[in-house]
């Protein structure tokens, strides 16, 4: 090649370059949506977690109040089993109508409260409301990681419109917004 083919094949690579500038911006722009797409991944894991942590702790919370309305219901009879024999106790004078009655108080009794066993009914009201404020505590994880999640992808559509538009401006909103909820959303993962 002699220097006029050179400088005339130069020439016509800087036009073509000149036309076609190279994309640094869409190739930013594609790491930047890697990064946010991983970053959604980890934070939608998360946020799953939470989702099915919820659901097996109301499925707990139920449970323990059925068993507490199951153990009302057993105390109420018990009660009223014991005032009725007391009643025919007294008006029969009978021994082993008392004991009956005795024993259906005592059963009464440890139908409302059994801090041995840890099944009265005290016992399964105070069980219930610490399952309750934890079924609440991931119901509440889930919802800032459904937030988390939400801006993720939004910041994930502000890099894919920024490039299409070449606005640079997008790129930036794009970048704070996914920088901050990543940061939120491995907070409440780690934190919360």
């Amino acid at each position: 090649m002699d220097g006029i083919e050179t400088a005339t094949d130069s020439l016509e690579r800087h036009k073509h370059l000149k036309e076609h500038p190279e994309a640094h911006h869409a190739r930013r722009m594609a790491l930047l949506i890697g990064i946010l797409a991983a970053s959604l991944a980890i934070c939608e894991m998360g946020e799953k977690s939470a989702q099915n942590n919820y659901i097996a702790q109301q499925i707990a919370v139920s449970d323990t109040w059925a068993f507490y309305q199951a153990k009302s219901i057993k105390a109420d009879i018990a009660a009223s089993q014991a005032v009725t024999l007391t009643a025919l106790a007294a008006h029969g004078n009978d021994a082993a109508v008392g004991a009956m009655a005795k024993a259906a108080e005592a059963r009464a009794a440890k139908e409302a409260s059994d801090p041995a066993g840890r099944e009265g009914k005290a016992q399964l009201m105070q069980q219930a409301r610490h399952q309750t404020e934890a079924r609440d505590h991931q119901l509440e994880r889930y919802h800032l990681l459904e937030i988390a999640v939400g801006a993720l992808q939004i910041a994930i559509v502000l890099a894919s419109v920024s490039v299409v538009t070449e606005i640079v401006g997008f790129g930036f909103v794009s970048l704070g917004l996914g920088v901050l909820a990543l940061i939120g959303g491995v907070a409440v993962m780690a934190l919360l």
